[in-house]
């Protein structure tokens, strides 16, 4: 139960609540003018304070955020379950993300005599809460205790008066069914699977768009052409594991490589050396050949024709030339010989050395090819971790592609598993459903009597479970309303017998918008018996004259209002002044 809820300004008007049902009214006064107004007065910011202290995210439009209230604290006080003592909860907008809880009881069990208060997390807080007032067993669980509050406390401003199975304009049905499942005693596991699937076919949807892109397409690509493609790298990494297993390492490798690389530079250079020798040994033979003695025997025939007679001392100096001449040439032909000779000799020396290398070089060669070097068995190993990798991807966007190609099957196969599923759990939970679905059906006959067919179904559908309460209308908003009355009324009911939800119920004056009068005598009479016989509180904010309606119709109200009175004056308001 809350106990009453206060700031350390002291403008502030403390609000005390009481058990069963608690009427806090915004009233006209004798200075009202026609001008002024209750929209203001902090009917719906009570609401918000709460959902704040319970651990709210913090927003920067929220009214605690404002400039005029950012610097103050507010406080709540509550029972808390398992606690003979009141729980004292405080926050500012200053810290928004710590509250400081007196005593912390964010640990599983009570510490003892010697609890202190303790400023917490708010996700330790919300944690607190779920495990505490919800009965959620661990963390991490479907459920979320925020998801929870926000069908005892509805929120105006969020839209949580559009549906009653929705407690904000945003959320999503299936997140709404799951949190709901726990409230009235389902299967939440069932609920989730809902959820899941209803995931997993937006994610598909997603991917069937994506790869329809010519560039995004090419990232999960077809089934048949990766197929082709992984059988082309299997290929290629066998070769490259055969290759490396049946690789030998030779030691000194590079050293035996550059060493054939010289030999190999020698023997060409001595192959281009013995070619050149060969045409010199060729020429020089070939002058050997022509080497021959001038014939000078015309010279005396021609000087005869010319009737010159050549005298003995012509002769003997033509003699003395004719000596020297032959000498010449047979110092010539001497030297060409012994060229030929050193030639020769060169071309065999040659020869022998080149053969010698050829050997040489033969036998690195033999050793080169019957291995290789480690560096090069590295690059193998290398290129194999590569294609295994290119591989291992191409597997993976394998069987993406599959399971998209296959998850619509997959999706509608299970869906139809789970529903089956779940109609045979509601029918395990038969007296759950009953009681639930009694209850909606007593809060409505009460409100409209027998001629509205009022129900609460719990039927399981192939998207989504459904669980929807009804009262036949003609689409006003009053009787709207009035649905989510009775259903909220019948969750918290259900869930508080079962430990699995707190003790009170909020309402916001918005919820009575539209209603009629005889209806709303009716609902605040019925929320007070039921309150009283459950041992819960409903909390509800309403203005003097919506109130007054419901008393001319015989609703007592005095005993159920509660203080302060709020009223449309500068300083009637809840916080004291207008902002």
């Amino acid at each position: 139960m809350l106990h009453s809820l206060t700031s350390d300004d002291d403008r502030f008007r403390t609000i005390r609540f009481g058990t069963g049902l608690n009427l806090l009214v915004a009233e006209r006064t004798d200075a009202s003018t026609d001008t002024d107004s209750r929209n203001g007065a902090g009917k719906s910011s009570m609401v918000e304070l709460l959902h704040f202290l319970l651990g709210a995210r913090n927003e920067p439009k929220a009214v605690w955020a404002g400039e005029k209230l950012r610097d103050h604290t507010f406080r709540l006080k509550l029972d808390w379950p398992g606690r003979p003592e009141t729980l004292t909860v405080t926050r500012s907008a200053t810290r928004p993300n710590r509250v400081t809880l007196d005593p912390d009881i964010t640990r599983s069990s009570p510490g003892g005599l010697f609890e202190h208060a303790a400023e917490v997390s708010t996700k330790d807080w919300q944690w607190a809460m779920e495990r505490d007032l919800y009965g959620v067993d661990s963390e991490g669980a479907e459920v979320s205790g925020r998801t929870l509050l926000s069908f005892a406390i509805r929120r105006v401003d969020a839209g949580g008066f559009l549906e009653p199975t929705r407690t904000f304009a945003q959320q999503s049905p299936h997140d709404a069914m799951v949190n709901l499942c726990h409230l009235f005693g389902l299967d939440v596991g069932l609920a989730a699977r809902y959820r899941l699937l209803s995931n997993q076919e937006a994610t598909r949807k997603k991917l069937v768009e994506a790869a329809k892109d010519p560039v995004w397409g090419k990232i999960v690509g077809r089934s048949a052409e990766l197929r082709g493609e992984i059988g082309a790298i299997e290929q290629r990494v066998s070769e490259l594991e055969h290759q490396i297993a049946s690789f030998q390492v030779v030691p000194e490798y590079e050293n035996i490589r550059r060493e054939a690389d010289e030999l190999d530079r020698r023997i060409r250079s001595l192959r281009a050396s013995e070619a050149v020798d060969r045409r010199n040994l060729q020429d020089m033979e070939q002058s050997v050949d022509e080497v021959a003695e001038p014939d000078d025997r015309y010279l005396e025939s021609a000087y005869k024709q010319l009737n010159l007679i050549l005298g003995q001392e012509v002769r003997r100096r033509f003699d003395d030339v004719r000596a020297f001449h032959e000498t010449v040439v047979r110092n010539r032909e001497k030297q060409l010989h012994e060229e030929i000779s050193r030639l020769r000799r060169l071309l065999e020396e040659r020869t022998r050395t080149r053969t010698r290398l050829g050997e040489r070089q033969a036998a690195l060669l033999h050793t080169l090819n019957s291995g290789g070097a480690l560096d090069a068995l590295n690059s193998l190993q290398y290129a194999l971790a590569r294609e295994q990798a290119h591989l291992e991807s191409l597997r993976h966007r394998f069987q993406a592609a599959q399971a998209l190609e296959a998850s619509r099957r997959e999706i509608e196969a299970k869906r139809l598993e789970l529903e089956q599923e779940m109609v045979t759990d509601l029918e395990d939970r038969d007296t759950i459903t009953f009681e639930a679905s009694s209850l909606f059906n007593t809060y409505a006959r009460r409100l409209y009597g027998d001629g509205k067919n009022p129900y609460l179904t719990f039927s399981p559908g192939k998207q989504r479970m459904q669980i929807e309460p009804k009262i036949e209308d003609d689409g006003s908003r009053g009787i709207h309303n009035m649905v989510i009355f009775c259903f909220d009324l019948t969750a918290a009911v259900i869930a508080h017998r079962a430990g699995r939800g707190p003790d009170f119920l909020v309402h916001d004056s918005h919820l009575y918008d539209g209603v009629d009068e005889r209806q709303v005598a009716r609902a605040l009479q019925l929320a007070a018996e039921v309150t009283e016989t459950e041992r819960m509180q409903y909390i509800v904010t309403m203005n003097s004259d919506d109130l007054n309606k419901a008393v001319s119709m015989g609703f007592e109200a005095n005993p159920y209002i509660i203080e302060p009175h709020l009223t449309d004056q500068p300083d009637g308001g809840l916080f004291g002044f207008r902002f």
